[in-house]
């Protein structure tokens, strides 16, 4: 429920559970992925809101479909869950059923200062540090290289009208705005129509989302999490999202 509002709140609450062996490793992995529907909907306004204007009806079709992946993923997490982890017995032989203890605005006041300086910490030791690390490979280029590489090394979208792999490259060495600019422009004089200016979107995505992961979400989640369970966890979440949304590609260009 909070993922919904606010997705470093919810890591919080996951990495404390996790730290206090309420959950198990897998759990924390299973409930990070889950949250992918709920982030989906927190970024939702941004995401319509730029696209709507420069590619009209495509938005529609390419938010639409980043929904799909969003809502495949989170019954693929949750068929997992299923399969894999055990009933987790309440009192009485129920599940998930829980004794609740009130507390005081005093005690709550001084558990979230404890909280606090635990958190202040991390940061302080992990996310710091690893933000000005990143900063500087960006400084030398580093991801821009590897930007560059994956927008003119990507021989596996032939299958793309020429035009629609210059969004690719726009969307992976530049920003998701600037594969935009480069959809309305082909769109506005006919060069290409609703569905390959989506399929180029969605191809994008796809190249750029991991690069920009390693980027934005590594010093995000090592300032929430131990640095290989975070490492982890964005490296499973940037998988599990590939590979629905180029599910939902595959689907779209054969039946769309």
């Amino acid at each position: 429920a909070m993922a919904f509002f606010s997705g470093v709140s919810a890591n919080a609450m996951l990495s404390e559970a996790y730290s206090k062996g309420r959950i198990e490793r897998k759990e924390l992995v299973l409930a990070n992925l889950f949250n992918s529907l709920p982030r989906f909907f927190l970024h939702l306004p941004t995401v319509f809101f730029l696209t709507a204007p420069l590619i009209k009806g495509a938005a529609v079709l390419y938010v639409g479909l980043t929904f799909f992946a969003a809502v495949m993923q989170t019954l693929l997490v949750a068929l997992c869950s299923r399969l894999i982890m055990p009933p987790v017995p309440g009192k009485d032989g129920g599940f998930g059923e829980t004794t609740e203890q009130k507390i005081t605005w005093k005690q709550a006041l001084k558990k979230s200062m404890r909280r606090f300086r635990e958190r202040i910490a991390r940061i302080l030791y992990f996310m710091v540090p690893a933000y000005v690390l990143f900063f500087f490979l960006g400084r030398w280029g580093f991801f821009q290289a590897m930007e560059d590489f994956a927008a003119r090394r990507a021989w596996f979208l032939s299958w793309l009208d020429p035009k629609a792999v210059g969004i690719i490259i726009m969307h992976v060495s530049a920003e998701f705005s600037a594969g935009l600019a480069a959809a309305e422009a082909l769109l506005a004089d006919n060069s290409l129509g609703y569905k390959q200016v989506v399929l180029a979107l969605l191809a994008g995505n796809i190249l750029a989302s991991p690069i920009r992961a390693v980027r934005h979400q590594v010093p995000y989640y090592v300032g929430i999490f131990p640095p290989g369970i975070a490492l982890e966890l964005v490296v499973v979440s940037q998988l599990f999202r590939m590979v629905c949304v180029g599910a939902v590609g595959v689907g779209y260009y054969f039946i769309g």
